[in-house]
């Protein structure tokens, strides 16, 4: 886009943002434009009604044009839901001299090889995330351009979604007019927004508590080593307390901002609060301790559910800066405690404030917001990028879905060769590059 702005749009299962922003020279996030609006076209992550999603996300879009002026042609989009799953594979190519250094290309040919790789009918590949490189017999290699040797091989992290699902997504911001620029998982956006680089050093896990769903994201080394998608979040916890107090969703919803608690042990046993009867019936009235103990018993399953996953990244033991809560459901009362009781890590709670520019007091620098700010950055790094002057690559065979074969330069924006670049580019740093 025009001036180094960039936009993105998170598509959640209660609010749908859109946003605007752009790197300063100080590389700080500015964020011109943004705006949100109900969603009610999405349940879990996945759209289901597109007709009410393209009607939200069109609010959303006319705010922040007006609010910026500038006319949206591209944006990035968050992709979630339960369908997400990570998968590992190991992937490796023969070069044709030892003493050749490995460059680029080669990193480019390996990853282009695990797009290939034989998955599910109904499924796409979103990301292929490398973690660590072989040269011939040398093991543990972050990164190995530079170095000499025949056979590469490398250790991915590949994240699956569904087609259906993505297409659904593309076809809602089409009909608002305007093109997806790359999909990109929530939790890796997150992450990007409120985890810092030491954390993601000395080992970290991101849980993400969104409506419909809660996002994970492992990091080690510096490196993303699991992600996952637990499919439910905070309105299964308002849906508990509608039940368990016989009262409204949207006294429910209320109740659990204003008054509640993730530790039944933590309310006050003397208190409580007097809802409104149904058209006209006798008033409740609910305890802060019946409430909290509600509360508690869905997060713990949340919680205990992330702590799976967590053990799943094979990782459990190795994450020395704990875990960061984000998302809207992270600041419930006593949160912190309760999942720090649960899992043994430190807690703290991740504000996307520190890549913004301007007032740490702005509306933007809120936990529900972290998916959104990620997305901007990404997309900055992405324009980064494409600024960056890569070499011209050669004609590629693809093959189109009709089963012609056609020549198409790889340096045209297909989603493949715009992955590659991405992870290629984001994992070795020009100045680490020795060619």
């Amino acid at each position: 886009m025009e001036n180094n702005i960039v936009a993105a749009i998170d598509i959640g299962t209660t609010k749908i943002v859109s946003i605007v922003g752009r790197k300063n020279e100080k590389n700080k996030i500015e964020i011109l434009g943004f705006s949100k609006a109900e969603s009610r076209g999405v349940k879990r992550g996945t759209v289901f009604n597109i007709e009410e999603t393209v009607n939200a996300i069109q609010k959303t879009v006319d705010d922040v044009r007006q609010q910026t002026g500038s006319p949206l042609s591209e944006v990035f989009v968050g992709i979630a839901g339960q369908h997400v799953k990570s998968i590992r594979n190991r992937g490796y190519i023969n070069r044709d001299s030892y003493d050749e250094e490995i460059t680029k290309e080669d990193i480019a040919a390996l990853i282009e090889d695990m797009f290939k790789i034989p998955i599910d009918v109904g499924e796409e590949i979103i990301h292929v995330l490398p973690q660590n490189f072989i040269v011939d017999n040398e093991h543990d290699i972050k990164n190995p351009i530079g170095m000499s040797g025949k056979r590469l091989e490398a250790n991915f992290n590949i994240v699956i979604g569904q087609v259906s699902s993505a297409k659904n997504i593309e076809k809602c911001i089409n009909r608002v007019g305007l093109k997806v620029r790359e999909l990109i998982l929530e939790p890796l956006a997150s992450a990007e927004a409120v985890v810092t680089e030491d954390e993601k050093e000395a080992g970290v896990a991101l849980i993400d508590i969104g409506g419909g769903t809660t996002d994970l994201a492992v990091y080690y080394d510096g490196i993303i080593r699991h992600t996952a998608v637990i499919p439910f979040g905070g309105n299964v916890v308002t849906e508990d307390i509608k039940q368990g107090c016989s009262i409204l969703m949207r006294q429910a919803e209320l109740l659990k901002i204003q008054f509640g608690s993730a530790l039944g042990d933590m309310a006050p046993d003397d208190k409580v609060v007097t809802i409104p009867g149904i058209s006209g019936r006798e008033p409740k009235e609910i305890s802060f301790k019946n409430l909290a103990y509600i509360i508690q018993s869905r997060m713990e399953e949340i919680i205990d559910a992330a702590s799976f996953e967590i053990e799943n990244s094979g990782f459990f033991d190795q994450l020395s800066a704990g875990i960061v809560l984000t998302g809207g459901g992270a600041l419930l009362t006593h949160l912190s405690q309760l999942v720090k009781f649960r899992t043994g890590y430190d807690v703290r709670i991740g504000l996307p404030n520190e890549h913004l520019a301007g007032d740490p007091d702005d509306e933007i620098n809120h936990p529900m917001y972290s998916t959104a700010v990620g997305l901007v950055l990404k997309a900055c790094e992405q324009h980064d990028i494409d600024e960056t002057e890569l070499p011209e690559a050669p004609l590629i065979e693809l093959e189109h879905d009709n089963g012609e074969k056609g020549k198409k330069a790889s340096g045209v924006r297909n989603n493949l060769f715009e992955n590659l670049k991405n992870q290629i580019t984001k994992i070795f740093e020009e100045d680490d590059i020795k060619m």
